[in-house]
């Protein structure tokens, strides 16, 4: 759970970063990174780990 934490709070970071550099276009694909890692991290919140038998 901890990680899933750290992935979106990177992502936010990375986002923020993006959005501060828009006009470029290495701003538009930085800003989708980072959204990308928001999902991924919000996603892997919610999935149910797998038990080994």
């Amino acid at each position: 759970m901890a990680i899933s934490w750290i992935v979106t709070g990177l992502g936010v970071v990375v986002s923020l970063l993006g959005y501060y550099l828009t006009p470029n276009p290495w701003g538009y694909g930085i800003l989708g990174f980072g959204l990308a890692c928001i999902v991924l991290g919000i996603v892997n919140m919610f999935r149910q780990p797998v038990h080994e038998q």
